[in-house]
């Protein structure tokens, strides 16, 4: 029989499998609070799921590990418990993306605003910083990634993970893509209803191996639909960036944008506002700047709704033809553009990393 000892009983409960998460109690620091008084042996438990099945599957199996290991005269005092929601999770104790860091949403309130220009540059700009990252294509009606990552008529393959088939991201520039757009031929119209985008969008989160990743981001479609809801309500978000142009019938949209992300029912931090198209630069006068849609306009709404704004990027025609050929504007760190997408990774990542502070305070110990 084992000496009855802290270090003795992780080793014995590291056997013990938590049933959504996979893996050892003991390996994703589930167990707490141990205590032994003679043979009296209390500690606590975490487990994903606050049902009381699922409670007495993980009590019993430690139960059994501890009496085996330990002999029948040991008495056992096991307070289990519940993790918090997904939102206050560190990532190993999620069901999905565990190794996923931080998953930054991508949206807009109306379309035309370049929000999956800006999705696409602001991916690659964070893989040149250092980071791993990841990009997902939720914008199921017009995908777009594809062709701005040169991959048009690419098809991912599927990977053994775990006694799993589970698609491989694309990488593409160094970034991991998942698209929509893989599975359709590109001139081919996807005329889902709403129940059949939002288990497709899961899918792409849930069956594909996005292994270990600082940065996942979600490109999302235009306003604020089913995708959306979805989204919030499914997925561990870090936080929501919103794209709008200066003038102000997309100021209007992305008011609305920000303000349900803000709603407590939904209760997702909004990073901060991006203007697109804030003014135009001619070629061969990177001086002169046109208002041609206005001044400042989400710079204001950004004041207005006090977040921060993440940069105004200009309307340059480069950047289009850049993502027309598969290969983002970003990648070019000496031109205009370059640096523009560039400067705005590392202020991103420097929000995320002051949101992130203030949100551990915020959370519940595991």
């Amino acid at each position: 029989m084992n000496e009855i000892t802290k270090e003795n009983i992780l080793k014995i409960l590291s056997n013990v499998i938590e049933p959504d998460l996979k893996n050892s109690i003991v390996g994703l620091g589930l167990v707490r609070d141990i205590y032994i008084e003679g043979n009296i042996i209390s500690f606590s438990v975490k487990i994903s799921s606050p049902t009381l099945a699922s409670k007495k599957v993980v009590r019993d199996a430690c139960m059994e590990s501890l009496f085996q290991a330990l002999g029948k005269d040991i008495k056992l005092d096991i307070n289990m418990q519940a993790l918090p929601g997904f939102k206050d999770r560190a990532p190993e104790h999620r069901s999905i993306l565990q190794g996923v860091k931080h998953v930054i949403a991508i949206a807009s309130g109306k379309g035309g605003v370049g929000k999956s220009t800006v999705a696409a540059n602001l991916a690659v700009a964070l893989h040149q910083s250092g980071a791993r990252v990841g990009l997902l294509d939720a914008d199921i009606y017009g995908p777009s990634m594809p062709l701005m990552f040169s991959l048009v008529n690419r098809k991912p393959i599927t990977v053994a993970v775990n006694g799993r088939n589970l698609l491989e991201p694309i990488v593409s520039h160094g970034v991991g893509i998942l698209s929509i757009g893989f599975f359709a031929e590109a001139s081919q119209a996807v005329p889902w209803r709403g129940p059949m985008v939002s288990k497709a969008l899961i899918q792409l989160f849930q069956d594909a191996d996005w292994g270990s990743l600082d940065y996942l981001l979600v490109d999302l479609p235009p306003g604020t639909g089913d995708i959306h809801l979805t989204l919030v309500d499914k997925i561990p978000l870090t936080g929501v960036i919103v794209v709008s142009t200066p003038q102000e019938v997309a100021l209007a949209d992305a008011r609305k944008g920000i303000d349900m992300f803000k709603m407590p029912m939904f209760n997702v931090p909004v990073i901060g506002l991006i203007e697109n198209m804030a003014y135009y630069i001619p070629e061969g006068n990177p001086d002169k700047k046109d208002y041609i849609f206005g001044k400042d306009g989400a710079k204001k709404l950004a004041e207005e709704m006090n977040v921060p704004l993440l940069g105004q990027i200009p309307l340059i025609t480069r950047i289009r033809e850049a993502g027309d050929i598969g290969a983002p504007a970003a990648l070019n760190e000496n031109t205009i553009e370059g640096k523009i997408f560039n400067d705005l990774a590392r202020y991103v990542i420097e929000c995320v990393k002051k949101l992130s502070s203030i949100s551990s305070k915020e959370k519940v110990e595991v």
